[in-house]
């Protein structure tokens, strides 16, 4: 279905914003990388979930504060800033 204006222009479709999603995630199960795989940074999310695994939980504290931090970061942006920072640039980290 396309969208259009009230002049019948097509719109182009609104890009999907994770930011809400992301950060609640990262607050929440940021020790196994859950946010990471829902940005689509599948390497990292790997390596934060890996960490938290084969250290047997001893590195998870590390790793689940850096969760808290991306979470909180990924909440105190703009809808906008979110977008162009971690979607459209894809900067993994922080």
């Amino acid at each position: 279905m396309e969208i259009v204006d009230e002049f019948g222009n097509k719109l182009p479709p609104q890009p999907e914003n994770k930011r809400v999603l992301a950060g609640v995630l990262g607050i929440l199960l940021g020790v196994f990388g859950v946010h990471k795989f829902v940005l689509g940074y599948q390497n990292e999310g790997l390596t934060m979930l890996l960490i938290s695994i084969l250290t047997c939980g001893i590195a998870a504290g590390f790793v689940a504060l850096i969760g808290l931090i991306e979470g909180i970061v990924y909440l105190t942006k703009s809808d906008e800033e979110f977008y162009e920072m971690y979607q459209e640039n894809k900067k993994p980290w922080f």
